[in-house]
């Protein structure tokens, strides 16, 4: 194993690192606001509505998250690279958050939305503060297991040449003719980031279950 490149490359991990932190932050911020709407359309009463969230859906699970990452980068023109990784990872993540809220919505009992309505809540205020907050404590471990994945898929945005984690790492084994140990380096990062994650969403469950 040869990692004498480490000393004088460490800061090509570093900064690549922050990107793909700057990246997943950013894509997880979005992407839980768009699944958030699009689970809200779906289990709409409103035909056009529902119409529209299972078309987009279907459509951006069925497809690769390379060919959207793709479309958005060339399909847009002046659009700045990372804008244009935020933005197709946040529509790939939307219909896959928002199919993990649909179901945590779907769980929470019917009784609760007829009790509201009973006392004279609006829809909209029944949902902000009753179905959500149930349907969020519900779907904890399915959305972090979601936000952890996002953190590795990032790495595919290096193909279009921003400078995150992967994309670094492939500009070092290019510069020292070192293939296999620079990988190991962004492996262990990677870990690190998505352990640490797995942790701190653990723990952040457990204290939303504290009153059960």
């Amino acid at each position: 194993m040869n990692f004498s490149f480490l000393p004088k490359y460490y800061k090509f991990f570093l900064s690549g690192t922050g990107y793909t932190l700057l990246l997943s932050a950013l894509t997880v911020v979005f992407g839980l606001f768009g699944g958030l709407a699009l689970a809200l359309m779906k289990t709409s009463k409103n035909k056009v509505l529902k119409s529209i969230a299972v078309a987009y859906i279907e459509f951006i699970r069925g497809t690769p998250l390379l060919i959207q990452l793709y479309i958005v980068y060339y399909g847009i023109s002046d659009l700045p690279m990372l804008a244009a990784g935020v933005i197709a990872m946040s529509v790939n993540s939307a219909a896959y958050i928002a199919e993990i809220i649909r179901a945590g919505i779907g769980a929470v009992d019917k009784g609760q939305m007829e009790a509201a309505r009973s006392l004279g809540m609006p829809a909209f205020l029944t949902y902000k503060e009753i179905i959500i907050p149930q349907a969020m404590k519900n779907i904890l471990p399915a959305l972090g297991n979601e936000f952890i994945v996002l953190i590795k898929e990032s790495a595919i945005v290096s193909v279009i040449g921003i400078h995150d984690l992967m994309y670094n790492t492939d500009t070092i084994r290019g510069i020292t003719f070192i293939a296999f140990e620079p990988l190991v380096i962004a492996a262990l990062v990677y870990f690190c980031l998505t352990f640490t994650l797995s942790k701190v969403m653990q723990k952040f469950e457990r204290r939303m279950h504290v009153g059960d």
